[in-house]
């Protein structure tokens, strides 16, 4: 598989390898040991599918204090997917990764804790495919506004179809006491 690094460190771009031939194709979504080589070495504990129709844009989401790590990949379809870092203090505060999936170029991306995700569906509909490595927590859960002007997300959008739950989401400057915190690693 190919890992692509991103501007920000620790999001990454997983490409596996497609094996195929005129009868279809097969790869691995998810290995634990291909992928912990990979600086993805979680535990997943929860697998999720959504189907959504053409220009649904579903985010940004994060929970807090029981953030999620995401691994996610379309299953049909093509969204454009988008990792906002949300870690106060992070040198990356506020800064977003945007990557097209599709059923076709099979990507990944690695989205991990302190990240609010969402994506906006460019397909007639799409199969939205996610690994988890701790549980929905409705409780925890946060929306930023995927239009707060501070961020500058191009979705290729101005009016998606949005849930309430997502019409009502907040800027990321009232958020900030509600997220999580960034912690330097420790040198041992």
């Amino acid at each position: 598989m190919n890992v692509i690094e991103t501007a920000i460190p620790g999001l990454l771009i997983i490409e596996p390898k497609i094996f195929g031939d005129a009868r279809g194709f097969f790869t691995e979504l998810h290995q634990t040991s291909r992928y912990a080589e990979c600086g993805i070495a979680t535990t997943f504990v929860q697998d999720n599918l959504s189907r959504s129709a053409r220009n649904v844009l579903r985010g940004l989401h994060i929970q807090n204090p029981r953030p999620q790590g995401k691994l996610v990949s379309v299953l049909k379809g093509a969204v454009l997917d988008v990792a906002l870092d949300v870690r106060v203090g992070s040198p990356t505060f506020g800064q977003h990764v945007k990557v097209e999936l599709t059923d076709e170029n099979r990507r990944q991306i690695w989205i991990p804790r302190g990240f609010a995700h969402g994506f906006h569906v460019l397909s007639e509909s799409a199969d939205f495919f996610y690994k988890c490595d701790d549980f929905y927590s409705p409780k925890d859960e946060l929306v930023v506004q995927w239009d707060d002007p501070a961020l500058a997300i191009d979705w290729g959008v101005t009016s998606p179809e949005l849930s309430q739950r997502d019409r009502s989401g907040r800027r990321l400057s009232e958020l900030t006491a509600a997220l999580p915190q960034f912690h330097v690693p420790s040198r041992v």
